[in-house]
């Protein structure tokens, strides 16, 4: 595992592809390899891109990478897609949009299933996210599959996070109730040649000023992704600013400790998770509890009584 985590240091690609892949299936030493990954972080920017479907995220992101290529950025895409009920794999529709950036060596890009997890995230995400910062990325982009209160979850794995609107969508009440306005970062109205901007514009301002910022208050910024693209020099300013908010401020470093905690908690869940799991298959007597017992607060408190008991032994 070390040997792999100094490939990706050494900005081998099919290393880092490796590592994901291992990460995704939960490989054994899955645990070993991200702990010598986590030791060679060299601090690239995380930044997280929601939005609802059609609001032209992939687009947008195609024209960002571009952006920064030009100013001789490398970036990492991590694009979580929904899950194929059929095949349980990702739905790479969008990534078509970005098939320019493939045979760039500076550009990174996976796709992942959700596989099921909830808030719109791969479980696996925050470590392929890792993965990519040993590599050396200056920009590791996440783009999420959709918005709603359960892409909450965007804010636990990202730096900056941003939020995709379109005029005359309706879709700035929905973030509103949603709950987006107070995890978001930035506010990037895509499309801006379409009629209905400064309307959007002006919600967004209201609901703003309504939410009260108290540190650091999401900039609007206006967008064309299109053959004449605009916008982008002040979306990078925008994570820019952000990023020194985040290094500088106490509220900021607050953000990292409590992103720190909840990523804590993800592990310790998924491993009590995986053990309750692996208690039971290969256990027939509670296994056989399944058939006796339809209260399923019961069957929990059971399950984790003898998990609790088995870790006691």
């Amino acid at each position: 595992m070390e040997q792999l985590a100094e490939r990706i240091a050494k900005q081998d690609q099919r290393a880092l592809a490796r590592a994901i892949t291992m990460v995704e299936n939960d490989h054994p030493e899955k645990l070993a390899l991200l702990s010598a990954i986590n030791q060679r972080k060299q601090g690239s920017h995380y930044v997280g891109i929601t939005g609802s479907p059609g609001a032209g995220k992939s687009s947008l992101l195609d024209h960002l990478v571009t952006h920064l290529r030009e100013q001789d950025k490398t970036v990492a895409i991590i694009a979580v897609d929904p899950t194929s009920p059929f095949s349980g794999g990702a739905l790479l529709g969008d990534r078509v949009r970005m098939h320019k950036h493939f045979t760039d060596e500076q550009v990174f890009i996976r796709s992942m299933a959700t596989r099921g997890s909830l808030g719109g995230l791969a479980r696996a995400t925050k470590d392929a996210i890792r993965a990519c910062d040993a590599y050396g990325f200056d920009y590791i982009f996440v783009e999420t599959v959709g918005v709603g209160q359960s892409e909450l979850d965007i804010m636990k794995v990202v730096d900056t996070t941003a939020v995709v609107l379109t005029p005359n969508s309706g879709d700035v009440m929905q973030v509103f109730k949603a709950g987006i306005m107070e995890i978001a970062d930035l506010f990037i109205i895509n499309k801006a040649d379409l009629p209905g901007v400064r309307q959007l514009k002006n919600q967004l301002y209201d609901m703003i000023h309504m939410v009260g910022y108290e540190q650091f208050e999401p900039r609007v910024i206006e967008a064309v992704s299109t053959n004449e693209p605009k916008g982008f020099d002040k979306m990078v300013r925008a994570f820019e600013q952000h990023r020194d908010y985040l290094e500088t401020s106490e509220a900021g470093i607050k953000k990292r400790q409590e992103q720190l905690k909840h990523e804590v908690y993800d592990l310790i869940h998924d491993a009590v998770y995986k053990d309750v799991v692996h208690m039971v298959e290969n256990d027939e007597k509670l296994l056989y509890e399944l058939d006796n017992v339809t209260d399923p607060y019961q069957l929990a408190d059971q399950w984790l009584r003898a998990w609790k008991g088995a870790g006691d032994g």
